[in-house]
């Protein structure tokens, strides 16, 4: 396959491996295993998971689990509070499958108890340190008045409580991660023992794809929903949660421009291709991706101080160390593993595996 633009490609030996591992992982648990679709945003990509046994999914939106229920998944979570102007959407998806949504305020569950049509779940979406959204966990009064109208709802089906610990991505060690993830366990717990007496049934569930690539301890946890696994990228390897060889993708970049004077190389490839996520390099600056080279048939990642350094729309541009500039030429097409592929994915659309693409239809919101 000739590289002649930003191209996003993928390893599908790597993928199916990182696959196969969290599933074993889930299944050593005794977990419910809901992979977040939201960092492939592949039917084929999700195919790999069904082919696998893998019969429920996590999505991120609406659109996005009307784009998966097309290919007969038919028991998704929406794991984002729910948007009840989208509720024509949601009720024709209810009409078609299993759906859970989540809730963590009276409005909707009221607005909920008026429109809908046809029955869901409904997890209560609970902080557990993250501070994005949710209830906090300890305000169990707020969660008792919520519960009081689920039992109102004969639509609403109480499934449990649902977290995301994202502080996890903000961890500085492995010691951090393994910290924020019990700490979670001991909220949760909390609330299954407060409410299990009254809900036996009710679900504990968590997703962040450090702790559950890291961390064994999942004791009362029923069900996880990691997404970032399936990619993996500079970020995750950065917390300790993969390797390099876990890493499945990578942005082949065309290389435009070298300027010897800056220490600097200028690639075709830039905001629009990787997004502007970025992590701490070693000298303090923004890192947007390292890069990979090809020597004598070796794969070499280089070190820190050659990186992805800034981007513009189209332009990238590498920081490159007085050693390295040596491999770089106008012509040539380098591989930068982005910080964070989730968004590199959605940007891109598609990936090529095996010199063969992958499209995505959907337009993600």
């Amino acid at each position: 396959m000739k590289i002649v633009r930003p191209t996003l490609l993928l390893d599908k030996e790597i993928c199916l491996r990182n696959i196969d591992r969290m599933i074993g992982k889930a299944r050593a648990n005794r977990l419910t295993f809901r992979p977040h679709f939201k960092t492939h945003q592949s039917l084929e990509i999700g195919r790999w998971f069904r082919e696998r046994g893998v019969t429920c999914i996590t999505v991120s939106s609406v659109r996005m689990a009307q784009y998966f229920a097309s290919d007969n998944w038919t028991d998704i979570t929406i794991a984002f509070p729910v948007n009840i102007l989208e509720i024509d959407e949601i009720n024709q998806l209810a009409s078609k499958i299993k759906l859970n949504l989540l809730v963590e305020n009276k409005e909707s569950i009221t607005f909920l108890q008026k429109f809908l049509r046809y029955p869901v779940g409904i997890f209560l979406k609970i902080d557990t340190g993250y501070n994005r959204t949710g209830i906090p966990a300890g305000r169990t009064s707020q969660i008792d008045q919520l519960l009081v109208l689920l039992k109102d709802s004969p639509l609403m089906e109480f499934k449990g409580f649902l977290t995301h610990n994202g502080q996890t991505y903000h961890a500085k060690t492995i010691h951090d991660i393994y910290n924020i993830h019990f700490e979670s366990l001991l909220k949760l717990r909390s609330l299954k023992n407060r409410y299990k007496k009254e809900w036996p049934n009710l679900i504990l569930s968590t997703g962040d794809t450090p702790s559950c690539s890291i961390c064994s301890d999942f004791t009362d946890i029923d069900e996880i929903r990691p997404g970032n696994f399936v990619f993996y990228d500079v970020m995750q390897m950065k917390l300790g949660a993969c390797s390099l060889q876990d890493i499945a993708v990578r942005m082949a970049c065309p290389v435009v421009s070298v300027h010897p004077s800056r220490n600097e190389v200028v690639i075709y490839g830039g905001a629009v291709h990787f997004s502007k996520d970025w992590i701490t390099n070693i000298d303090g600056k923004p890192l947007y991706g390292r890069i990979i080279i090809r020597k004598e048939g070796k794969e070499i990642l280089l070190d820190e101080k050659s990186y992805l350094s800034s981007l513009s729309q189209e332009h990238g541009i590498l920081k490159v160390s007085p050693r390295d500039l040596q491999y770089f030429k106008s012509g040539q097409v380098v591989e930068i593993i982005p910080a964070h592929s989730c968004l590199t994915a959605n940007l891109m659309k598609e990936y090529y595996c095996d010199a063969l693409k992958i499209a995505k239809s959907m337009p993600i919101s």
